[in-house]
């Protein structure tokens, strides 16, 4: 497809999910423009993993060279009420060797290999969304002049986030399709080195219905995790984030969490909200397709938002490449090949909150003994149930593009990868 015949595609949103998607269409010969609600684009960010359908995809998508496994190899440390520090688990010890990084190190390679010729508006969001067989009529509001036009479009992607302004517009209110699930997040990164810690140590803090998780980096500061159960969001959301926080993690923390605390509430990028999933029977509407959280977010215990944005952006663009003419058929066939995964995470992400915050004294002693336990065979079958290693390898080590058309061996190399992190788990 030459550039004067280029359909355009409108993506709306900057972040992993709307940069990925922009840049696979732009190869396909598409004429993408990205608006972005933000008047610059967003950097900072905490840890994400990246697992073997994330990997492969990113690969394709020319954004693997722009970044690297940042994972610390130093033994964890759990850590009491009291301050006693014993070995413990870190994220890095799951199967399935994911890559350990932050939010902006995808954001920053995705932007990297954006092509130059991709238009971005920032500060700009869509006000209405009509479209008849032929294209798509958006009504573009600029925040920062207020100036409003329409513009004609092939195709929208709403890449917009967890609660998307395209979804609302175009699918129903975020009532219909966001659910929650009864725990707060906090995240951001930590300048330095934690007090009591030594650097590149990974820690965590586990009590029921709470935990504080530091992700240790071989080469950058650490990123925080606190995530606690609540009976009511709302209540969590009305007060500012540290006074909520405070009051789930009780009087006398141990000197780790009081500080990374201190630092929270003078932090000026902190992510502090409800975890919560969004649940569609379709993605799409005519020429109007959802992609990322805004159309099926798994939440962060899924361990599998970047990478499900990634492998979407890389399965959808491949097939507008090879049936460009057939938009109909294309997004609906996306959206069955993709299903079975994101069903998969987003199930996966109720049973793997346990490993992010437990429900009792029971699960937490057994935490703690994994370390050693996991050493011996009968511990190390108990570890394959609790990380689910089989579903780590169909589902979050898959080529995810090439099982939907086809298979390769590019799975089957990152199953073998899967199945041999099994042995180091503990």
């Amino acid at each position: 497809m030459d550039q004067t015949t280029a359909r355009r595609v409108l993506v709306v949103g900057m972040g992993i999910s709307g940069m990925a998607t922009a840049r696979r269409l732009r190869l396909a010969g598409w004429e993408p423009v990205i608006i972005e609600r933000s008047p610059a684009r967003r950097l900072g960010g905490y840890f994400v993993a990246l697992f073997g359908a994330g990997r492969l995809a990113a690969e394709r998508l020319g954004l693997l060279d722009h970044m690297h496994d940042r994972k610390s190899l130093k033994q964890g440390v759990d850590i009491d009420r009291s301050g006693k520090q014993r070995p413990g688990l870190n994220y890095a010890d799951l199967p399935g060797q994911p890559w350990l990084l932050l939010r902006s190190d995808v954001e920053q390679a995705a932007f990297t290999a954006l092509p130059e010729d991709v238009e971005v508006r920032y500060a700009t969001v869509p006000t209405a969304i009509t479209q008849d067989a032929d294209g798509v009529d958006v009504t573009l509001l600029n925040k920062a002049t207020g100036d409003s036009s329409t513009e004609r479009f092939d195709l929208v992607v709403g890449a917009d986030g967890l609660r998307s302004t395209v979804r609302s517009l175009v699918f129903g209110p975020h009532e219909r399709f966001v659910s929650r699930m009864g725990y707060m997040i906090a995240a951001y990164e930590y300048a330095g080195t934690p007090s009591g810690l030594k650097a590149g140590v990974g820690a965590t803090f586990l009590e029921p219905n709470r935990s504080m998780w530091v992700y240790a980096f071989a080469d950058h500061d650490p990123t925080i995790l606190l995530t606690y159960r609540t009976k009511d969001v709302d209540a969590e959301l009305s007060r500012p984030a540290i006074e909520s926080i405070r009051a789930a993690f009780g009087e006398r923390p141990p000197a780790v969490l009081e500080d990374i605390l201190d630092n929270l509430e003078a932090s000026k990028n902190v992510l502090f909200d409800s975890a919560e999933q969004v649940r569609m029977d379709s993605w799409h509407q005519g020429r109007v397709v959802l992609l990322g959280d805004s159309a099926w977010c798994v939440t962060l215990y899924a361990g599998m938002g970047v990478s499900a944005a990634l492998a979407g952006a890389d399965l959808l663009g491949t097939m507008l490449e090879q049936r460009p003419d057939d938009l109909e058929t294309v997004l609906t066939d996306w959206e069955r090949g993709l299903r079975p995964y994101t069903s998969f995470y987003q199930t996966n992400a109720f049973e793997d909150r346990g490993f992010f915050v437990a429900d009792n004294w029971l699960q937490i002693l057994l935490r703690r003994a994994l370390p050693v336990i996991g050493k011996t065979r009968l511990g190390q079958r108990l570890l394959d149930k609790m990380f689910h290693v089989d579903g780590v390898i169909k589902y979050k080590s898959a080529d995810i593009l090439d099982e939907v058309l086809g298979g390769s061996p590019h799975q089957r190399k990152e199953s073998q990868v899967a199945q041999h992190a099994r042995h180091s788990a503990a």
